[in-house]
């Protein structure tokens, strides 16, 4: 028998902060701003609060930090 969780395949809108996260809208994922793929909520742990934007590892971290950089220019 398959447990189906009411969030799972629904994506989560979150408040990221320094540190931790506020879930808005519950939901079992976010969607990393630089690939476009799903980052499961358990497993979050690179985002921005200036720019409210998560990411799925820390090179995809380091290339919105670096495009953002450029941006001020």
């Amino acid at each position: 028998m398959m447990i189906t969780l009411p969030n799972s395949g629904k994506e989560a809108v979150v408040r990221y902060m320094d540190g931790d996260l506020q879930i808005i809208h519950s939901g079992s994922y976010v969607t990393c701003a630089v690939t476009g793929r799903p980052i499961p909520l358990d497993d979050l742990k690179y985002w921005s609060v200036d720019r409210q934007e998560a990411y799925i590892d820390c090179e995809a971290s380091y290339k919105a930090e670096k495009a953002a950089a450029e941006q001020k220019l």
